[in-house]
């Protein structure tokens, strides 16, 4: 919130460092502290050392893990209370994510399981329905599986040609189709799944293994998290009964979409995980192994990676806990009486899809820049299975294609900006004429008694100017694709910069820290601010090139190139620090 107003969806596009007070790590409460040591502990004693047995594809050996997860009460957290469920914070339920997050595979599985498998149910199903599903899944009886995707349609689940035909008796629906990479399919009771009745409404169906007519295919031979069960599904003919159309006929598009935003964030926290694990074992390794007579830690090239590591993963880490701050904050002021409860829950949530998305684009390539320096640092040893980061490597790259290939992500990103701003939820467009009017005016962030310099400031507050700059000049054009994405990344560099001043700027000014804890900040910063303006350059520089011509497109180059440019002082310096604290501690450090 900011000035006690609850901030909008996309609004950090339009003000001066909104959210000057948001929601990070350092605000865990002692509970959430608690519920994560005893997830990390459970990792650590019960999944990592049977780890290889799973990546084998023990599925017997998976499925006791997971009931095991559901006795220590992991499948509880985001189930209503009404039916025996903790109901906790979406910040908790990040929270349990991350923590299970370095597992790769037993993280996808128990994903699957808690979030996509579970909350249609819970956010669409019927008060039988859930008496009848929710005690089964929350105790690990039953596992769940999501069908959406089809074999000719994977980022546009609305062509489905699954079909469902209504029986001449009103009682039952005959399922026919195919359903690709389905997670937990080889061992899922009961698959949420999504169909067209009459070949026109996209609907949603919960279909039980042990109905007529549902198979699993063979399972894929896959890069990475080789622990997950990975299938077809297959329903020829299957007969389920009327009762089991989960929420309205045609509105399967409002699960399917709704639940992604979830999915989306909770992916991000699962990958923030996987890439902690991974820079654990690249800075235990930077120590140990020794060239040349000295530590791989010594060197200024090892040393440069593991800053750059953890500045990324400081404004992943940011961004993630920001979004799931700014759920909470939107969820905690709703009525909860009523039968259209959950219907204005998903409103709440669908406030912030755009940021849902930016979470999830910015942490999944996180992941995959810090697990590619993880193997780097390691050398040849890094490509040979006995190290644990060449699982992390062929694990990560998946990340970037669930729950929306990051071009999709990318795309969707301005387009639902643009939605907010056409229906009057944002005033996106009034602010583009303004900036219009005035175009060399530079701007200067308000830093809110901010310890940080004020250059970083300046920079957000400049790149803010720049996209709304690029969005007058492009008109009509902004929604072509390959404008649209470069629009994605302005937004993304923008959201991931803010997050990290700010949290940098409110751990500073609000907690007891000591000088050492403060040097860190300013230093993973600066680091940031730096990495982020070269990402945002590169992405204004080619929207200006790709949607403006002659005179118009020298002027707005001209305009970046000034406007764009971050006057950074001690870079190095702030590296080094970074480094020597990654090598002390071992391990990520905020």
């Amino acid at each position: 919130m900011t000035n006690g107003q609850m901030v909008k969806g996309g609004e950090f596009l339009l003000c001066d460092a909104i959210g000057g007070s948001l929601f990070v790590p350092e605000d865990f409460s002692l509970e959430q502290r608690q519920i994560a040591a005893t997830t990390e502990t459970f990792v650590k004693n019960e999944i990592l050392p049977d780890l290889e047995r799973m990546e084998e594809q023990d599925f017997a050996l998976v499925v006791t893990k997971l009931r095991h997860c559901a006795e220590l009460g992991m499948f509880l957290v985001d189930i209503p209370e009404a039916y025996g469920g903790l109901e906790l914070d979406k910040v908790t339920s990040m929270l349990v994510a991350e923590k299970i997050g370095p597992t790769g595979s037993f993280a996808i599985t128990s994903s699957g399981q808690t979030g996509i498998g579970t909350l249609p149910l819970v956010y669409y199903g019927t008060t039988k329905q859930k008496q009848k599903y929710l005690g089964k899944l929350t105790t690990g009886e039953w596992i769940a599986a999501y069908c959406l995707t089809e074999p000719d349609c994977g980022s546009d689940p609305l062509s489905a040609r699954t079909t469902a035909r209504l029986s001449e008796d009103g009682a039952s629906y005959s399922l026919n189709g195919v359903k690709q990479f389905i997670t937990n399919a080889a061992f899922a009771d009961l698959f949420t799944v999504f169909a067209k009745i009459d070949g026109q409404h996209f609907s949603a169906f919960l279909v039980e293994r042990s109905m007529d007519g549902l198979s699993i295919g063979n399972e894929e031979k896959k890069m990475g998290l080789k622990g997950t069960s990975t299938a077809q599904v297959v329903l020829e003919n299957v007969r389920v009964p009327i009762e089991n159309l989960l929420g309205e006929v045609g509105k399967g598009h409002k699960i399917a979409f709704n639940v992604l935003n979830v999915g989306r964030l909770k992916l991000s926290a699962t990958v923030i995980g996987a890439a902690k694990g991974a820079f654990a074992e690249a800075a235990g390794y930077a120590v140990e192994r020794k060239q040349f007579g000295q530590p791989l830690s010594s060197f200024g090239a090892i040393r440069e990676k593991l800053a750059d590591m953890v500045a990324s993963l400081f404004a992943a880490e940011s961004l993630l806990y920001r979004v799931a701050g700014l759920l909470d904050a939107r969820i905690a002021i709703l009525d909860r009486a009523g039968d259209d409860y959950y219907e204005r829950y998903q409103k709440a949530i669908e406030e912030y899809a755009g940021e849902c998305a930016i979470a999830k684009v910015f942490c999944s390539e996180t992941l995959s820049f810090v697990a590619d320096e993880a193997l780097q640092i390691h050398g040849g040893y890094g490509y040979i299975k006995d190290y644990p980061v060449e699982r992390y490597y062929r694990d990560a790259r998946v990340n970037r294609i669930f729950e929306g290939t990051n071009e999709i992500n990318r795309l969707l990103i301005p387009t639902l900006f643009f939605r907010r701003a056409d229906s009057g939820a944002l005033d996106l467009w009034e602010q583009v004429k303004s900036v219009q009017s005035d175009p060399c005016d530079e701007s200067c962030d308000d830093t809110c008694g901010s310890p940080l310099p004020g250059p970083e400031f300046s920079l957000l507050a400049n790149q803010k100017k720049l996209f709304l700059l690029h969005l007058g000049a492009l008109g009509e054009r902004r929604s072509e694709q390959e404008l649209l994405l470069t629009l994605g990344d302005m937004a993304i560099a923008i959201y991931a910069l803010e997050s990290s001043l700010l949290r940098a700027n409110q751990v500073m000014t609000s907690s007891n820290i000591g000088e050492r804890k403060k040097e860190l900040l300013r230093a993973v910063a600066k680091v940031s601010a730096f990495e982020t303006a070269a990402h945002f350059h590169s992405a204004a520089s080619r929207c200006a090139a790709y949607g403006v011509q002659g005179a118009e497109l020298v002027a707005l180059q001209k305009t970046i190139a000034r406007l764009g440019t971050y006057s950074v002082v001690g870079l190095l310096e702030a590296k080094q620090q970074l480094a020597d604290a990654a090598t002390e501690s071992g391990a990520y450090l905020f």
